[in-house]
């Protein structure tokens, strides 16, 4: 873990375009909402197996969600984007994903995909992961470069974005 030296920062916050927990409800609300008003779209999935991929999936996600947040508070750092970070974590799970919260939430939309049966979700799969990298992830490792500089810059080479 590295800790900032430089705390006059005019604007020290990723400036994330909203917080990521948001962006997947929205997005699982869009589905949904696809789902009962327009168009009811099946994954053509038989049930047992869905039910059992999307409950274990659900599982993992969360563990790894858990993971992270607890990192992050080990580390005494905000967990949110639009708060200023007051270091890097590099231990841990992140000493495999450089965004487990992310990879967790996208785990457990995925999950809650399958657990309803919902192919309007994991069509807007796409489209949500392109929101989350440029107007969440691109930003956050623009501002954590430009904050920790070289420290940063060796995390990022020797640890994958997603795994």
């Amino acid at each position: 873990m590295s800790r900032s030296t430089n705390s006059s920062q005019h604007r020290d916050t990723a400036g994330v375009i909203a917080p990521p927990p948001l962006i997947f409800a929205v997005a699982l609300g869009l589905g949904f909402g696809f789902e009962s008003l327009v168009l009811p779209l099946a994954t053509g999935l038989p049930p047992l197996p869905r039910y059992l991929a999307g409950a274990l999936l659900a599982v993992i996600a969360c563990l790894v969600i858990a993971m992270g947040l607890l990192r992050f508070r080990r580390a005494g750092t905000p967990v949110e984007p639009w708060h200023s970070s007051t270091a890097i974590v590099t231990d841990g799970i992140y000493g495999y994903t450089r965004n487990p919260m992310y990879l967790g939430m996208t785990g457990l939309y995925l999950a809650i995909a399958l657990l309803f049966d919902s192919l309007w979700n994991l069509i807007l799969l796409v489209p949500l992961l392109a929101v989350m990298h440029y107007g969440v992830i691109r930003r956050e490792e623009r501002y954590l470069e430009g904050k920790f500089g070289d420290a940063y810059l060796a995390y990022r080479s020797r640890v994958r974005r997603w795994l």
